[in-house]
């Protein structure tokens, strides 16, 4: 299967269920080879330049749903409880963002949808955010309507990120309060739009290596602009609290795999990376495909610091992408 990850280099198409299939059963010895090739498909194709974006939760806990990795949802007993964040704070959140250096400032909510405080609540987060600094605003906010989708347009969100979370056959075991079919509906009214779609997911669910496969390939199907790719970090009192950390070999061979399954797409470092992979494996990533990072902590859990990233970036000469550039 080397000879079709290679071929990606030169043809730009992902590769197929087998052969991503293929990739995630390698060996190690032949696990830095097929690195190597997914690092030469992302620099053909993406080229050298990293995103960097931060996140911050305006509506924290207190969500309906059943995720049984989320320690947000209010069916479970994770110390997460509900909490609004102010316009100021808000503001502030996209300030720092702004000077590390990234381009894009995602404003993320607990809910299953947005309901009419939330729509307003963003609404004015976005204007107080215009007006204090120069930063792409992403959004993610559950699931939405047709109208709730042409409000997010009219906000100027240029890309709404909801994560199809697994593959479609291992969903029910994850989440039960709604459907996976839920989700890939609002993906495809939100590309209708003309906003930019982030869709990725969290490995190490339980999941099968053929389901991981799967969703990839899923992933290929809907051909997201981003793909923020996440490693479980079980949380306390939620029903994975007990699952396994997923091996750093396998967290590697999913970020080659990913990247030849998709060789035009951003691929981000999400949550989780800094348990399941640390520094080395952080490392090993940006060198096998990944091309853009999430700086600083996540919604509940802690990330690294911003200087530590943008110093590996420079070190690996890997330029941080400008904001014209994302416009």
């Amino acid at each position: 299967m080397l000879a079709a990850a290679k071929a990606v280099v030169d043809t730009g198409v992902g590769l197929d269920l087998d052969g991503v299939l293929a990739v995630l059963r390698c060996s190690d010895e032949e696990l830095p080879e097929y690195l190597a090739i997914a690092h030469e498909v992302r620099m053909t194709w993406c080229g050298p330049e990293v995103e960097v974006e931060g996140i911050v939760s305006l509506k924290t806990g207190g969500c309906p749903e059943d995720c049984h990795f989320c320690s947000q949802s209010g069916l479970f007993t994770s110390p997460v409880r509900a909490v609004w964040l102010d316009i100021p704070s808000l503001v502030e959140a996209a300030k720092q963002t702004a000077a590390t250096g990234a381009t894009e400032f995602c404003i993320v909510a607990a809910v299953r949808g947005p309901d009419q405080r939330l729509m307003t609540q963003l609404a004015d987060g976005v204007a107080a955010i215009r007006e204090a600094v120069d930063i792409n605003i992403a959004a993610s906010l559950g699931m939405l309507t047709q109208d709730q989708v042409d409000q997010l347009s009219a906000l100027g969100i240029h890309r709404y990120n909801h994560n199809l979370e697994t593959a479609r056959s291992h969903f029910p075991q994850v989440v039960t309060t709604h459907t996976w079919q839920e989700r890939w509906d609002t993906l495809r009214m939100v590309r209708a739009a003309g906003m930019e779609v982030c869709c990725g997911g969290i490995l190490g669910l339980g999941e099968t290596v053929e389901q991981r496969a799967e969703f990839a390939i899923q992933l290929q199907e809907l051909d997201p602009h981003e793909v923020p790719l996440n490693f479980l970090n079980p949380r306390p009192g939620t029903p994975l609290s007990d699952q396994p950390v997923l091996d750093p070999k396998d967290a590697l061979r999913a970020v080659a795999a990913f990247r030849l399954a998709l060789p035009r797409t951003l691929l981000r470092y999400a949550g989780g990376r800094e348990i399941t992979l640390g520094d080395l494996g952080t490392r090993d990533g940006l060198l096998g495909g990944v091309n853009a990072v999430i700086v600083g902590n996540y919604l509940t859990t802690l990330g690294r610091s911003p200087e530590q990233d943008l110093a590996l970036l420079d070190e690996l000469s890997m330029p941080v992408k400008a904001l014209s550039a994302t416009l």
